[in-house]
This record gives structure tokens, C-alpha cells and sequence, in this order.
């Protein structure tokens, strides 16, 4: 019913936390970026922003042709609807509750950890400034999604899509210059996080599709990912 286009980075593990907590039937399709396969002319029909993840979806809810959608954040509100799971459909605050805190994920965590792994992993040489700042926004987030967990077991009060968004950024805390212990509650449920099934299902696709964790890391890949031009 889902083609998933779908490598094993963060935002491609929202996607398949959430086909695997619903049971929905998908086919993975994968886009190694490290070989630039997310320039695909076929790819880039689906995805024009030349990143993933992306689904067609076979059997779309208005029964038309199918539908095809990019951006991690628009796949997952899409198929909660769908689905009517991990998103309420009936509660407008219980739903917008879930929202801002996907929103929360797609415009801070997201950018901010990821230019985190960039200065931190990738960039040719360190950047002191750049490292500093976004190690320290990553932290301020953290803070934030900690006191949010204070007195919750799940970011917007049941499980959700906002947690499944957010789960695939935070766990890689380590990476990141992270100290967990400034963060208990945050800390508290990722160990949850962790010891659901259908995310642990998720990531063993990981060992499946990913044979080369290192192949992101050569010259070639890294012209590939961070040097592309406007056209």
C-alpha cells in the first residue's frame, strides 16, 4: 500500500517507527544518498527537494490515483489521518498539542542537531564558533523536551507522532557533545522510547539496508550531500 523511499538517517526512522507501530503494509525502496540516488530523475518526481524521506501511497484515503509526498514531518500527519492513530482527530487541542511539538521537532531539533552532526562530524575542518553554537542550541532544546517530560511519559501526553519524530535526533545525544545527565526526564523516555517493539523493529532495518554505516563519511559522498549548487 506505502512505497517508502527511505535511508537510514533520522528523519528516514520516523517514517518506519510509525509503518511499524500501525502495521501498515510498505515496500522499502532505498535511496542511498551517499551515492547521490536521491537525484534520480524517478526520485526527484516524488521528492523535488532531492531528500528523504518520501512515500507514494497506493491506496490514498480521497481513492484517487496514487499520492505521493515528501517531508518527514507532512508523511506522518498525512498517514496518522490516514490511519487515525498517533494523531487525534476529533480533539483540536489534543491535535494541536501533537502538532507544535512535531513543528517543534521539524524546525528546531532537526535543523539545529543536524548542522550539530555537520560542524561537529563533517565540515573539512573545525569551526570553533559554529561547533560552540550549535552544541549549545542543541542543549537549550533538550532543556526545553526535558521539562516538557517532567511530568509526562510521552511528549504530548499519549504516544505519538510528535514522539516518533523527535526519538530518531535525540537518541544520537551522544554525538551530538550531549551530558544525558542534564537531562533525566528526557533520559527517562528515550529508555521507552528504546524498549517499544515497533521502534526496535524500525531500526533492525537498519543492519538490512545500510551494509557501509562509514560510506557517508568519504570525499565523494560529502561533495554529494553538502556541495550540491541551485541547479
Amino acid at each position: 500500500m506505502i512505497d517508502l523511499y527511505y535511508w537510514t538517517t533520522p528523519n528516514g526512522h520516523k517514517v518506519t517507527i510509525f509503518l511499524e507501530e500501525t502495521g501498515l503494509n510498505y515496500t522499502i525502496h532505498p535511496i542511498h544518498i551517499g551515492k547521490g540516488e536521491q537525484f534520480a530523475p524517478a526520485f526527484l518526481k516524488i521528492a523535488p527537494n532531492n531528500r528523504i524521506p518520501a512515500i507514494v501511497d497506493q491506496h490514498p484515503l480521497d481513492g484517487g490515483e496514487p499520492f505521493s509526498l515528501f517531508e518527514s514531518g507532512a508523511i506522518l500527519e498525512y498517514l496518522a489521518d490516514k490511519t487515525g492513530e498517533f494523531l487525534p482527530q476529533n480533539d483540536v487541542r489534543g491535535r494541536f498539542t501533537v502538532l507544535q511539538w512535531l513543528y517543534w521537532q521539524m524546525g528546531g531539533v532537526g535543523p539545529m542537531a543536524g548542522q550539530n552532526h555537520h560542524f561537529g562530524r563533517y565540515a573539512p575542518e573545525p569551526i570553533p564558533y559554529a561547533i560552540d553554537r550549535y552544541v549549545k542550541e542543541t542543549a537549550r532544546l533538550y532543556g526545553v523536551l526535558d521539562r516538557q517530560l517532567a511530568d509526562k511519559d510521552y511528549v504530548a501526553g499519549d504516544y505519538s507522532i510528535a514522539d516518533m519524530a523527535i526519538y530518531p535526533w535525540a537518541k544520537l545525544w551522544e554525538g551530538q557533545r550531549q551530558k544525558i545527565e542534564d537531562f533525566p526526564h528526557m533520559a527517562a523516555w528515550l529508555e521507552r522510547m528504546a524498549a517499544r517493539p515497533a521502534v526496535q523493529r524500525a531500526y533492525a532495518l537498519v543492519e538490512q539496508i545500510n551494509t557501509d554505516p562509514q560510506a557517508l563519511m568519504t570525499a565523494e559522498a560529502r561533495k554529494l550531500l553538502f556541495g550540491q549548487d541551485p541547479k
